[in-house]
């Protein structure tokens, strides 16, 4: 079963913005509370989208460029991009059925 991504400040141009897929991207941190409530979620998604999209996570310790290049201020922050840009976004522990409506939508 396919993993999530690791995107960081060096893949991301080529993992998500030059992706042929939309791409499903968590920004995170291990510190955080409803991250690690959702974490399962974008896991159990990534399989699910294997070949019609990407799915990946952030971590924003690790990673303050991108996090501060899309204005990340509170996680989990999920951002859907499609064909280089930022077209939806979903801030805080959603239910799974919500990400999966709005990731339908950039994949039809």
């Amino acid at each position: 079963m396919a993993k999530p991504i690791e995107f960081t400040d060096s893949n991301f141009d080529d993992e998500v913005l030059k992706s042929d897929q939309p791409v499903l991207v968590d920004f995170w941190a291990e510190w955080c509370g409803p991250c690690r409530m959702i974490g399962p979620i974008v896991e159990e998604m990534a399989g699910e989208y294997e070949g019609k999209a990407k799915i990946g996570k952030v971590n924003v310790d690790n990673n303050p460029e991108v996090s501060v290049k899309y204005g990340i201020r509170s996680i989990p922050s999920l951002l859907i991009f499609k064909d280089g840009e930022v077209v939806d976004q979903i801030v805080g522990a959603v239910p799974k059925s919500q990400l999966t409506k709005q990731l339908e939508a950039q994949v039809a």
